[in-house]
């Protein structure tokens, strides 16, 4: 079953209970009984897919898959690269985003399974590395052999190797992955056999870009986003269930506040997301702003970024502004913005009456290729500045 992102007339359909449990946990839709059937509508601003049960419920963006998880991966990490998500020839959700994990880690591993060094402590009749004697004298009290020790060993299972194992793995668990990706995926995996697998629940394992694993990085970016994004588990009776859930206004308010701390970086002072403020002289009236740049220490611009189209008329929800100057009012700051996804045109401004403040209204066009996106947040930086 296939829903477009903010719909609101869905689909009835026949359930089992256990369907209906599920799609009630799962954040992208609502179900409403409908005499013995049920209605599936999104809800608001989430997109993906479920497998629960034998059920699949797909709710597709607005914009392509590529895009969307480019602007994931963008938001995670500003290193993303658009060339590792674009120019995957498949069909449907589940099938791009496991083609795209496939192609990475398949060119990460052309050059042979990255090894490095890792710390290991250990028990041993030998010493290599240094003894841990607190370690020692706890368990071995007055005993020289065995000996506790640290040492570091140079292995392929570290955690650049764990994180694509677990992605991989992950991958095949989903139930609607081509029979052709699959065998892909499963070769991958006899590549990683002698990776340790993530224990479940487990933070992932923390990497750093270097000189070593420069071929690696896509494909580590990738599994990042499949890990952080896609979860499985088995349900009732066994049967697998799948789920891939974006929540699409954190994504947009995630990728504009990066791609602002990207532009602004190498102008003075710094840019902070959810910045702190108070509306009230004793603080009882809190909120956190999306985007704030501050020079000296002090709010210098204000950015709130809003997941939602213009209405026909070509105007935006008039409460956004009063917002937005509450925020100005709060801070002292004199000039913001309001970034909306829609088309892109030429921004609006505000100049607000007995006040010295002025709002700036900017569309990002979200269907543009993704150099002309992170262009169009830089032109929106640069004006900042004039």
């Amino acid at each position: 079953m296939e829903l477009e992102e903010n719909s609101r007339t869905g689909r009835t359909v026949s359930l089992t209970p256990a369907q209906v449990d599920y799609l009630r946990r799962c954040d992208l839709v609502d179900v409403r009984p409908n005499g013995t059937d049920f209605t599936l509508v999104p809800k608001a601003k989430r997109v993906g897919a479920v497998h629960a049960y034998g059920l699949d419920v797909v709710v597709t963006p607005k914009l392509t898959i590529p895009r969307l998880l480019f602007m994931l991966g963008y938001a995670k990490n500003p290193g993303f690269l658009p060339e590792n998500v674009e120019g995957v020839e498949a069909d449907g959700l589940w099938a791009i985003v496991a083609e795209t994990l496939c192609r990475n880690v398949e060119r990460a591993l052309n050059r042979g399974v990255l090894r490095g060094y890792t710390t290991r402590d250990a028990t041993s009749t030998t010493i290599r590395g240094r003894v841990r004697v607190g370690d020692q004298v706890t368990r071995r009290p007055g005993r020289l052999i065995p000996v506790e020790i640290t040492h570091d060993e140079f292995t392929s299972d570290i955690p650049e190797n764990r994180l694509l194992r677990a992605a991989v793995s992950r991958m095949l668990r989903v139930p609607r992955v081509d029979g052709t990706v699959r065998t892909r995926l499963q070769h991958l995996l006899n590549r990683l056999t002698d990776i340790s697998p993530l224990a479940q629940g487990a933070p992932l394992p923390r990497w750093r870009p270097n000189r070593l694993n420069v071929g690696y990085q896509p494909a580590l970016r990738i599994a990042e986003l499949v890990l952080n994004t896609l979860s499985f588990e088995v349900g009732r009776n066994g049967l697998s269930i799948a789920s891939f859930v974006v929540n699409m206004e954190k994504v947009f308010e995630d990728f504009v506040t990066v791609a602002l701390t990207e532009a602004w970086s190498s102008s003075p002072g710094r840019t902070e997301g959810q910045f702190p403020a108070a509306l009230d002289a004793s603080g009882a009236i809190t909120m956190n702003v999306d985007v704030v740049h501050l020079v000296d220490n002090a709010p210098r611009f204000i950015v709130d970024a809003k997941y939602k189209l213009e209405s026909k008329s070509g105007r935006y929800p008039i409460t956004d502004l009063y917002q937005v100057l509450a925020y100005c009012t709060a801070l002292g700051v004199d000039r913001a913005w309001l970034v909306y996804s829609g088309r892109a045109a030429n921004a609006t401004t505000h100049r607000i009456r007995n006040s010295p403040v002025t709002i700036t209204t900017y569309a990002l066009d979200l269907s543009a290729p993704p150099q002309d996106l992170i262009a169009q947040i830089e032109r929106l930086a640069r004006s900042a500045w004039t």
